[in-house]
């Protein structure tokens, strides 16, 4: 979801995914417990050992290519990146389970578990937008001694631990056909989306939102948007040692970021900042930003 403009902390914009290429990139799948597969992407840099692995889980209605201005920046820094689709999403299958927020963090661990080593076992940094937030948190939550153990740090974007009761009516017009017919139609879809995005969104960067919102199934919109409902994670992350910096554009107006906010009182060491200039998708808006916020844990 959404696109932006570049915020004046030094965030940077991006064009569009696909506009720019990390070589070495090798796609790879993995399954699940439940027989779904999930397509990773594992990106290398390309002379010596990389300093740590880097997991970044996407929202709904995204893929891994929302990734890929952070990815390009992280490899150059001398990181392994791994992106991977949620299941449903990009070339990821259902499994047998319904999508919810605890089955797409049992999906993280899965990913986490066939990552490659960036040094030692706790050199991984989970980067989780939107909906990969949730995963992201609701995985350190269901074993904080494990999460400890294999994570150096967490960036979580433009997300929330609690407050996410989609209404009936938004959980149904994700699965509406007319929706999806109209977001096929890119004048169309962009409009449809623009609260996705700050003001003055770059149309590169617009359009590609819009593709990856219009190619997701209507059915699997919809599952995703409200499996959310009465998710309330904070007692739970009062238990999750791990360092973490929450980020949320200050133009957000998908997830408030006061929700953000939330977040970080709720876990015992994580910091949150407002990103200038930015909307919903952090990834798209300001990879800059998110790659200095990785590059501090990794280098804690």
């Amino acid at each position: 979801m959404s696109a932006g403009t570049a915020g004046t902390s030094g965030t940077g914009t991006a064009g569009a995914p696909g506009s720019a290429r990390t070589a070495g990139a090798a796609v790879r799948f993995v399954a699940t417990d439940d027989g779904a597969r999930l397509a990773t992407s594992v990106f290398l840099p390309q002379e010596g050992p990389s300093r740590v692995t880097v997991v970044l889980a996407h929202g709904w209605a995204a893929a891994r290519p929302m990734w890929r201005p952070v990815a390009e920046r992280l490899v150059r820094q001398g990181h392994a990146v791994v992106t991977y689709d949620q299941r449903g999403h990009g070339a990821s299958t259902l499994g047998r389970e319904p999508i919810g927020v605890r089955r797409l963090a049992e999906d993280l661990a899965t990913v986490l578990s066939a990552a490659p080593p960036g040094g030692d076992a706790e050199d991984v940094v989970v980067a989780g937008h939107s909906g990969g937030g949730f995963a992201a948190m609701a995985y350190a939550a269901a074993d904080p001694e494990r999460a400890a153990a294999r994570l150096r740090g967490l960036v979580l974007l433009g997300t929330a631990a609690h407050g996410q009761d989609t209404p009936d009516g938004e959980v149904k017009m994700m699965g509406n056909p007319l929706f999806g017919w109209a977001l096929k139609r890119p004048a169309l879809g962009r409009l449809l989306l623009r609260q996705t995005m700050a003001p003055g969104a770059p149309k590169a960067a617009a359009e590609a939102n819009r593709r990856m919102f219009a190619d997701l199934p209507g059915e699997v919109r919809a599952a995703c948007f409200a499996c959310s409902r009465g998710m309330d994670l904070r007692r739970e992350l009062a238990s999750v040692t791990v360092p973490a910096l929450v980020l949320a554009g200050d133009a957000d107006k998908i997830i408030d970021p006061e929700l953000g906010e939330a977040v970080a009182a709720a876990l015992p060491y994580a910091r949150f900042e407002r990103v200038p200039g930015a909307g919903h998708t952090l990834p798209l808006e300001a990879p800059g930003r998110i790659v200095m916020a990785v590059t501090e844990l990794a280098d804690r």
